[in-house]
């Protein structure tokens, strides 16, 4: 197995993504090689410093960067030779067998979609994001992909998601909520009330519209919505899990009891930070397209890129791809269609 890892993408390349690349090394057995895009210099000395094994490493040298803020389409067009392009540009030419980066997340699906392309029958992909629940994982689905989806793309992303949740999270009939703004089936909007009636005739495990509280208390395994949408959901639920975390730490420390308290409490506190961080998780695959990529995030530490790189083994390992080319070919020529499956399909 053969990943390549955007060494310079992210807010603390390469130091963390070496480190991830070390831990990687480390943990998974099942890779034969990592790729390392980037600037050479930079990420030799890396690897002197922390003094990283070099027999499973290749570097591949490039000469530019993209910057976090800066425009993701115009970028992968300009900067041919930047770390996310060359990395993406492995996958193309067969060398590589995945992409991981923690770089711009807008060029990191630029460039994905510019040089893979989408597998067959899929028309935008989108980006699904592992969140823990109350009764385990809830992958949400597109979380940023495709701002200005379209209802029969939404149809796409339940099955893509719904793939993933059983091919990786061992869940064997995964159940799908649309994110709505209430359960019933007439509340929404236009665009989701057109979602749910192709969602009902899917053929999935759909349960219906859900509600934000519905993400970690009511067991649905796969969450989806726009990429607008997606991502607010997202970025607060992180946003909410660091401030609660703050207040948390703040009250704790105001007298010695409630120290002392925290202090045998603490091996709870591990595990609780543990289970809901993204360090844990790791990366979100880029579901669609013809091609495995994990786009982890832009503050990623050593151990969430490792767990980028364990996710990237995993779909390549389970045959992601290959399973949804499947299921979106059965949408696709359906043996006895519905009359929802025929609209999802020419909507």
């Amino acid at each position: 197995m053969k990943i390549a890892v955007d060494a310079m993408g992210g807010d603390y390349a390469p130091a963390n993504n070496i480190g991830g690349v070390k831990l990687a090394l480390e943990s998974l057995p099942s890779i034969d090689r990592l790729f390392l895009t980037g600037d050479k210099p930079a990420i030799e000395a890396e690897l002197e410093r922390q003094q990283v094994p070099t027999g499973k490493l290749e570097i591949v040298h490039t000469t530019e960067v993209v910057g976090m803020d800066e425009s993701p389409a115009k970028a992968v067009r300009r900067k041919k030779d930047s770390s996310i392009s060359v990395a993406v540009g492995l996958v193309k030419e067969g060398a590589s067998d995945a992409v991981v980066s923690a770089g711009n997340t807008g060029a990191a699906v630029a460039a994905a979609t510019l040089k893979l392309r989408n597998l067959p029958g899929v028309e935008r992909a989108g980006i699904a994001s592992a969140l823990p629940s109350e009764h385990g994982v809830c992958n949400v689905i597109d979380v940023g992909a495709n701002v200005d989806a379209k209802p029969r793309h939404l149809l796409q992303y339940a099955i893509m998601g719904a793939v993933y949740s059983r091919v990786i999270f061992g869940v064997e009939n995964p159940k799908v909520g649309l994110m709505s703004v209430g359960s019933e089936e007439a509340k929404g909007n236009e665009f989701t009330r057109g979602v749910f009636s192709m969602l009902r005739g899917s053929g999935l495990n759909f349960v219906g519209n859900i509600e934000g509280h519905d993400l970690f208390e009511s067991g649905i395994d796969v969450v989806v919505c726009d990429g607008f949408t997606g991502n607010v959901v997202l970025k607060s639920c992180e946003a909410t899990a660091n401030i609660l975390m703050k207040w948390l730490k703040a009250e704790l420390k105001k007298t010695p009891l409630r120290m002392a308290g925290a202090w045998i409490a603490r091996n709870a506190f591990r595990t609780l930070k543990k289970r809901g961080s993204y360090e844990t998780i790791g990366g979100s695959p880029l579901l669609g397209t013809n091609g495995t990529t994990i786009i982890a995030h832009g503050s990623s530490s050593p151990l969430a890129m490792m767990n980028a790189i364990r996710v990237a083994a995993e779909s390549i390992e389970h045959r992601v791809n290959p399973h949804i080319e499947e299921e979106i070919a059965k949408l696709a020529s359906p043996e006895k269609p519905t009359p929802a499956q025929e609209e999802a399909v020419h909507a």
